[in-house]
């Protein structure tokens, strides 16, 4: 009976028991944490591990890896029994030296947090996986030289292709990557000043489309707010834009155009200017989404009703009030498009670089059609 101030220990119970070969063995009651301590994460399990703990050669773990014949049902299940006890997986890059291919393509966003590029990707990875390729992805965060270091460094992975939407306006960098048989599409924004297949919506014409829209119900001061005018996705807006207003002779006025980095607090600014003064706008034509959102929560704030109608849909739109009238662009067309042409390239049967162009569509919901206030 244990009092007050007893201890004891926990009992040795390993109890010693016999194998089939009649050797006294010990049972492991090492705990997890204590297993876990002694592994050495980064040593994966090799060929030859699988080869010595299945007892054959290096070949015959090979040919079963690679589903290649030559092996009899016996042996391939020792060997299926070792790769599952060591948890092998096979060496992908290896092969690369034997086959030249790796099956995996590159994908450089722009923003991987914007809504945008979310279908793109999506449709991107779809047509890998069909052609069964793997893709790996990143961001160049609107940075040239991080684009630049981001292709690069899948170039050195050995990537067999590469879907860029591009940050810089300089891609000669990836000229002794094309040379060497690196497929690679751009889309959303051509490459500079090299040759090189691209995919792209029709930006000039959706701009001039919408802003027409707005002339149609009425507008003469109409405000263009837009990213920075080095994206030609912005600059060709903003040719739209000027585009619709020359054929409908009317001049720009200086304060009706912005274009600048999508801050929150830029984009806000320039809104707001738009909107006061003796002669205020009366609409207001959005270069993309995230331009559009913060537009609409200044025009929330105002009592006089503004017209608007934004370059890409947004996420709700039709549940505003009143709804957002916008250019809607098919971002998972753009992205399925750009893969399918980069494995064709793959294949072979692409030889001379060409510009796509997919058209945009112009979808009402109640702000473009909004009168003039005045």
């Amino acid at each position: 009976m244990l009092d007050a101030t007893s201890s004891y220990k926990i009992m040795d119970r390993r109890i010693p028991v016999d194998d089939r070969t009649g050797r006294r063995i010990v049972p492991d009651t090492h705990s997890r944490a204590d297993r876990l301590a002694t592994t050495r994460y980064g040593n994966r399990p090799t060929m030859k591990d699988v080869a010595a703990r299945a007892g054959v050669g290096l070949k015959t773990v090979s040919r079963v890896v690679n589903g290649e014949p030559g092996v009899t049902p016996e042996t391939e299940h020792r060997v299926r029994e070792a790769i599952e006890a060591l948890g092998f997986r096979r060496n992908d890059s290896a092969r690369v030296l034997r086959k030249g291919r790796t099956a995996s393509i590159g994908l450089v966003l722009e923003d991987l947090a914007d809504p945008f590029y979310g279908p793109l990707s999506r449709a991107v990875e779809e047509v890998a996986r069909a052609n069964g390729a793997l893709l790996i992805n990143g961001s160049s965060a609107e940075d040239p030289e991080r684009e630049q270091e981001l292709v690069l460094a899948l170039c050195a992975r050995r990537v067999d292709g590469l879907v860029v939407i591009p940050a810089g306006d300089d891609h000669r960098y990836l000229e002794p990557e094309l040379k060497a048989g690196v497929a690679t599409v751009f889309v959303d924004r051509p490459a500079g000043r090299i040759d090189a297949d691209v995919v792209l919506s029709d930006n000039f014409g959706g701009a001039r489309d919408a802003v027409a829209h707005l002339i149609a119900h009425g507008h003469r001061r109409i405000g263009f707010i837009g990213d920075m005018p080095r994206i030609h996705t912005a600059a060709e807006r903003l040719r739209g834009y000027r585009a619709a207003m020359e054929d409908a002779g009317i001049e720009v006025a200086d304060a009706w155009t912005s274009l600048g980095v999508t801050d929150p607090q830029r984009v806000r600014r320039a809104a707001e200017e738009m909107l006061s003064g003796p002669s205020p706008v009366t609409a207001i034509f959005t270069g993309n989404n995230r331009v559009t959102v913060t537009v609409i929560r200044v025009l929330a704030e105002h009592t006089r009703r503004v017209a608007l109608v934004g370059f890409d849909d947004i996420e709700l739109a039709e549940l505003l009030q009143p709804g957002v009238t916008v250019v809607a662009q098919d971002a998972a067309a753009l992205g399925r498009t750009a893969a399918e042409r980069l494995f064709r390239q793959l294949d072979g049967t692409l030889l001379m670089p060409e510009r796509i162009e997919l058209p945009t569509r112009l979808i009402t919901r109640g702000s473009g059609e909004l009168p003039p206030a005045d």
